[in-house]
């Protein structure tokens, strides 16, 4: 029988923190878990690339937009369930045993997310994530195990370069559930930019999104 779980992570020139996000996952493939490692780039100009083949991962190439490079990946998987990580996210060491047992189940899942040396504000803008994410919002930093059947039901990531975890969240409401396996992410951006004005500025975004302005505007006054 060959294994269920197919792995997708986008990528731009994350040479710095896809060994630690695969390295994780190897319990997995110890664990006859995970069929295979695709990583999707959006033209990475380190060596992001040489690193997701020297963890013997598929790579995927084509433009920069996070839904898109979503979108390629998942295309490509061959696995039964689909596992959507960022490259600055990681699986604790305990994620398969509840991952094996969620596959029994047709629902989707997120995980609890967790920043790395966040410190106090760290832990209060993870809570607030993990609440949202119960309420049926989860965002990608926090992963999506998927049935492969079911991602495509529900018509897949779209080809936008921002908001395309929100997009299939809503996508999947009602199909979502959450695990007890702890994702842990980079609060360097939270880091650099204040977690306070990092936070707001995340919230603005969403509401923007909901009242209907296009991603891609929303793309170049969020990077901007």
């Amino acid at each position: 029988m060959r294994a269920p779980i197919s792995v997708i992570i986008p990528t731009l020139n994350a040479e710095n923190c896809l060994g630690a996000c695969l390295g994780a996952l190897m319990p997995g493939v110890e664990a006859g878990l995970i069929r295979e490692l695709i990583v999707t780039d959006g033209g990475s100009t380190d060596a992001t690339v040489e690193v997701a083949k020297a963890w013997g991962a598929d790579v995927v190439e084509g433009d920069a937009s996070r839904g898109g490079q979503l979108a390629r990946g998942c295309r490509v998987a061959q696995g039964e369930w689909l596992l959507v990580l960022h490259a600055d996210t990681r699986l604790n060491e305990a994620w398969v045993g509840p991952v094996v047992q969620h596959l029994g189940s047709a629902q989707a899942a997120w995980f609890r997310l967790a920043f790395e040396d966040g410190g106090r504000a760290g832990r209060i803008v993870a809570a607030w994530a993990n609440l949202r994410s119960h309420l049926g919002l989860p965002y990608g930093d926090q992963g999506l195990l998927v049935p492969a059947a079911l991602y495509t039901r529900v018509g897949g990531y779209p080809n936008q370069p921002l908001m395309e975890d929100v997009a299939i969240a809503r996508a999947l409401k009602g199909h979502m559930v959450g695990l007890n396996v702890t994702a842990t992410t980079s609060a360097s951006r939270y880091k650099k930019q204040g977690w306070i004005r990092r936070g707001g500025r995340n919230l603005w975004t969403l509401i923007r999104y909901f009242a209907g302005t296009p991603p891609q505007q929303l793309a170049q006054s969020y990077r901007g």
